[in-house]
């Protein structure tokens, strides 16, 4: 096996579920460092038998902002590695601390500390995936560069900004364009305006399914439960385009930052979306928010005397495992309370894939999908303690370590500003067939089958044509 990287320091994982579990095997199969080096500090002693098996120190005692500074002080020195895998552990403050003690750091997602993401005596701007992202990159202007913190960097958020930039260049190729990729921001954005690109899904599409049928009182997921649940109840958000003409029931702005995207003034799962997969085709999924909403929609922002000239729609359109979506309704039906059980598919999956990329829509050619198609069964075959969306994830947390293993003085940085080619060569091997799809499918081809909806014939490509009330 290929090792990308030496590490000297101590590596520091906050939580340890699902992906913590899954990403194990692959530190140590990629990354010189020995057993020993790494440090768990999870919540909950899940007996799992994770420390014995691999021979890692794990200490059960949760982060709380009143103590996560004396548990780290105990664990973490300069040139180390805090690996922050954790629900409800602040992501900012794990930053800032970082950067005192002169450590490594990467997230999956950005995370407020517990109860923030539905806390109701906060506006739903100030519980967004906008004002996180807003805060951590607050706090890059004010500490500029030193220690590498790479935020945002699973799968989505995290490898679906490296997939849109390859679905760029290949588009582009078959389009008769220049395919050598560019070397700047701007560059990127030029190429995204040259080619027409309007709107851009991460369109996810996961059909893997037990045999043991969801119960009532029970929520059910291919990955963390209370995470989903979490963002699921964050309000639905989406990086918004130039083209844009009609304002949406609900929709907000922001009111500060970088003013590239908007919210619903409603819950992620009360919002769907028409989407579509390769191996699903059209489908209904959930606006749920994302980091990468955000974080492509500005990367790919032009600007000329202030003004932004030209941006896509960017948003996630997720349509999770079967039980999950069941899970989701008995959710909303019960005032997004958590049901008392959870259950996470894992050993007992027995098919299914899930299939994650990006949809690229407006553009000459129809709309092009590119991303990730693995199965359960693959998923099983590459790494233990993994299914097909765990791995996924845990492949973008692999890839995004040794990256900032390799550039150690980065200061914060999102998946958007690293090397494209350089991280997806680390996480392909555990993302299955790699595939890239046109299809003449666009939102509007069957929006007025059955009944004649209110559309703006003149201006097809309106933010009304993606989303269902």
């Amino acid at each position: 096996m290929t090792q990308y990287v030496a590490f000297d320091g101590r590596l520091v994982m906050i939580g340890c579920g699902a992906i913590g579990l899954g990403v194990l095997p692959l530190l140590l199969r990629h990354i010189g460092l020995r057993p020993e080096q790494i440090t768990i500090i999870r919540a909950h002693a899940n007996g799992d038998g994770v420390s014995r098996e691999y021979g890692v120190i794990e200490h059960v005692e949760p982060l709380l902002r009143d103590n996560y500074r004396v548990i780290l002080d105990r664990q973490v020195r300069s040139g180390d590695f805090v690996l922050n895998l954790a629900i409800n552990v602040s992501s900012l403050a794990l930053i800032e601390y970082c950067r005192e003690r002169g450590a490594l750091y990467l997230d999956a997602c950005i995370e407020p500390w517990n109860g923030g993401h539905v806390d109701t005596t906060l506006p739903p701007a100030q519980r967004s995936n906008y004002a996180y992202r807003e805060a951590a990159l607050e706090l890059r202007r004010r500490f500029g560069r030193g220690p590498t913190a790479v935020i945002n960097h699973g799968v989505n958020p995290g490898l679906v900004s490296h997939f849109v930039k390859q679905a760029l260049l290949n588009l582009a190729a078959d389009s008769g364009l220049a395919a050598v990729p560019p070397a700047a921001r701007i560059d990127w954005a030029r190429l995204a305006q040259r080619l027409g690109v309007k709107v851009i899904h991460v369109a996810e599409r996961d059909n893997q399914y037990s045999l043991q049928c969801r119960q009532r009182g029970e929520f059910v997921n291919t990955w963390s439960c209370e995470a989903f649940v979490d963002e699921s109840c964050q309000p639905s958000e989406l990086g918004w385009g130039t083209h844009e003409r009609h304002w949406p029931a609900a929709a907000r702005r922001y009111g500060f930052g970088s003013d590239c995207a908007i919210y619903l003034d409603r819950p992620g799962a009360s919002v769907r979306v028409r989407s579509w997969t390769p191996g699903e085709g059209p489908y209904h999924g959930f606006l749920i928010s994302h980091g990468e909403s955000m974080s492509v929609a500005d990367y790919l922002s032009l600007h000329e005397d202030g003004t932004v000239v030209y941006r896509p729609t960017v948003n996630y359109a997720y349509h999770p495992c079967d039980d999950a979506v069941l899970s989701l309704h008995e959710l909303a039906g019960k005032n997004w309370q958590m049901p008392p059980r959870q259950r996470l598919l894992m050993d007992d999956i027995v098919d299914g894939i899930d299939e994650l990329g990006v949809l690229l829509m407006g553009h000459g050619r129809g709309a092009y999908w590119y991303g990730s198609q693995l199965s359960a069964a693959a998923a099983r075959a590459l790494v233990p303690h993994n299914s097909a969306t765990t791995l996924q994830v845990t492949a973008g947390v692999l890839a995004g370590v040794v990256w900032a293993m390799r550039h150690p003085q980065a200061g914060i940085v999102e998946p958007d500003e690293m090397d494209f080619r350089e991280v997806l060569d680390i996480a392909a091997p555990y993302l299955g067939p790699m595939a890239g799809v046109y299809t003449d499918w666009t939102p509007l081809q069957d929006r007025g089958r059955l009944f004649e909806e209110d559309l703006d014939r003149d201006d097809p490509w309106q933010f009304t044509n993606f989303v269902v009330a």
